[in-house]
């Protein structure tokens, strides 16, 4: 979901190819390839101001080198900022940020089926760019306005049982290391480590490239049920989410009901298919619909089982529009599919505390991967998303609630979001995390790219 107020977010967005805000929170004409901005920042949504001092803007793997070296040489702190989708600190540094927004290029591999791609470019740049040569990635998040780079190295997803996370894409990365030398990683011939260098938080250094592996294009149809009882859930939780390529459901814990289910089909070319009028006792919905009741559906991605291209379907709204300037606040926590009926009810237990400070909730399942800190590491996985509005006093009161209910699931929140629970819980959450602190070490042994979220929930510190 977006990092704006859900009512404005789900009304008017679904895009940022016509946005005028760039990573660092500068305006597009203050941005200048190779400059470095002071002055105060903050993430997209409004909610996190960057303690960093500055912004650089390198035009070239070799600038990036060089910030690298410079802060390495006077033992500074350095990280790396992407579209500024974090609702916390994990993108912060009390020293320099780097903005990789100039290191955009797009190159296609159509033999190898993959295609390497800037630090700086997002997927709604990368999408178009690929189906126009015949091919996909195999999943999008609801909003294409996220870095490449940025959504993989926090396993940002999107949905469908049999999809990993955007990151399982990987194969190869390049990035600039702490003491400013320039390596290449590839999963092929980095034996036993590169599952722990893909989801890596930002932390093994400034990665300035990464290819992916691409799928032949395809075509999507998607509709919308209204009003499936969270009693079907109990049952055929699996056989729901499993009913099309990508699922989505929600919520707002109330009526013991899921309002609607988004349902997005893989079109096999020459079939003749039909969605059914029901899907366990929801409806078929006859018009397209907003998630939320009320709203226009002008800017959601079509629906009524309309085929269109896999871009145009796979995220909930349309990539051609600016996102407003509102606000909000996000959190979500991933628990065993096999549980995840029993983590809705112990949620739907909290409904009256969590529904006034709610806009929605989205409920999505990823497949398992076997990246080291991805939350669906070894696991197949259902996402309980909530976005919230923009009340933190209240919000950071039920956070502590719902991480207490959803603890005997063992729990393991996404990175770049509001969580509140215990580090040393949440490391425990994670079989390869010692190996993973021991990577961190080995790429960055003075800490360059140390900061307070890393000290507090990777290292421990």
């Amino acid at each position: 979901m977006s990092t704006m107020d859900k009512r404005e977010f789900l009304k008017a967005s679904g895009a940022f190819l016509a946005t005028t805000m760039l990573p660092g929170g500068l305006m597009a004409e203050e941005q200048a390839a190779g400059a470095v901005h002071s002055g105060r920042r903050t993430n997209w949504s409004g909610n996190y101001t960057y303690n960093a001092k500055t912004l650089d803007v390198p035009k070239s793997v070799g600038e990036v080198q060089a910030v690298l070296k410079r802060a390495s040489a006077s033992k500074g702190l350095v990280k790396a900022l992407g579209a500024k989708h974090s609702f916390n600190g994990i993108a912060d540094s009390t020293g320099e940020q780097v903005s990789l927004e100039a290191l955009n290029g797009m190159e296609l591999d159509a033999k190898a089926h993959s295609v390497t791609v800037g630090a700086g470019v997002r997927y709604g740049q990368l999408a178009p760019y690929l189906d126009a040569k015949g091919f996909a990635v195999h999943n999008l998040a609801s909003l294409p306005h996220v870095t490449v780079i940025g959504a993989c190295a926090t396993a940002t997803h999107g949905s469908g049982s049999k999809n990993g996370n955007l990151s399982t894409a990987m194969v190869a990365l390049e990035m600039v290391k702490p003491d400013g030398s320039v390596v290449a990683l590839k999963k092929e011939t980095m034996a036993g480590q590169f599952e722990g260098a893909v989801v890596a938080l930002g932390g093994l250094g400034v990665v300035t490239r990464v290819t992916l592996k691409v799928v032949p294009t395809f075509q999507v149809r998607q509709v919308v049920y209204e009003n499936l009882s969270m009693n079907m859930l109990e049952k055929h939780l699996e056989e729901i989410f499993a009913s099309a390529y990508s699922v989505s459901l929600f919520t707002d814990w109330q009526q013991h009901r899921i309002s609607q289910v988004w349902v997005k089909h893989k079109v096999t070319p020459g079939e003749k298919f039909e969605f059914a009028p029901e899907l366990f006792g929801a409806k078929l919905a006859k018009v397209k619909l907003h998630p939320l009741a009320g709203h226009s559906a002008e800017n959601c991605t079509e629906q009524l089982g309309v085929a269109g291209p896999w871009y145009e379907r796979l995220p909930h709204f349309k990539m051609n529009f600016t996102p407003s300037s509102g606000q909000e606040l996000q959190s979500e926590f991933f628990v065993p599919r096999a549980r995840g009926y029993e983590a809705m009810l112990a949620i739907e237990e909290l409904r009256d505390t969590v529904t006034p400070h709610l806009f929605v909730s989205e409920l999505r399942t990823i497949d398992a991967d076997d990246l080291w800190v991805s939350p669906c590491y070894k696991r197949a996985s259902m996402a309980l998303h909530f976005t919230w509005k923009p009340e933190w006093d209240a919000v950071k009161q039920i956070l502590p609630l719902i991480e207490a209910k959803l603890a005997r699931f063992d729990a393991r929140p996404h990175w770049a979001k509001l969580y509140t629970m215990d580090p040393v819980k949440l490391r425990a959450q994670y079989a390869k995390m010692a190996e993973f602190q021991a990577l961190l070490k080995q790429f960055d042994p003075h800490g360059v790219l140390r900061n307070e979220y890393l000290n507090r929930n990777v290292y421990g510190a």
